[in-house]
């Protein structure tokens, strides 16, 4: 579990940072570049696959979120690399970029709660 809580605790507020920061810059992505959108992806892609090595955890507790978060960044990370033009359209619709940036928030105040709040001790 020390290694979720390490993982949740970067990845958590990274996630936070750069939706809010997405949101506040949303302009900048519809003047963004094809190449712009691919190093995006290289990055995503990258971010991605260093959590799936370091924590590949399948289970039904919380810790499988971090898992599932490696691997959809994998997946936008490659979808941003081999569809960069259909990205930049997707940007236009509002409703398209609003709805799953909120829901990737909500994702990572979870994951930033789960890791800097303190585990419950059991007294048996």
């Amino acid at each position: 579990m020390t290694n979720s809580k390490q993982i949740a605790g970067l990845i958590g507020p990274t996630i936070i940072v750069n939706n809010i920061s997405e949101m506040v810059n949303l302009h900048i992505w519809a003047a963004n570049t094809a190449a712009g959108v691919h190093l995006n992806g290289v990055l995503l892609f990258i971010a991605g696959l260093s959590i799936v090595r370091s924590h590949n955890l399948w289970s039904f507790r919380w810790p499988v979120l971090v898992t599932l978060t490696g691997w959809f960044t994998i997946l936008l990370g490659l979808f941003r690399m081999f569809a960069p033009e259909l990205v930049l359209r997707g940007v236009r619709n509002n409703t398209a970029v609003v709805v799953p940036t909120m829901i990737i928030l909500i994702i990572g105040i979870f994951l930033t709660f789960k890791a800097y709040s303190r585990e419950k001790k059991i007294k048996l």
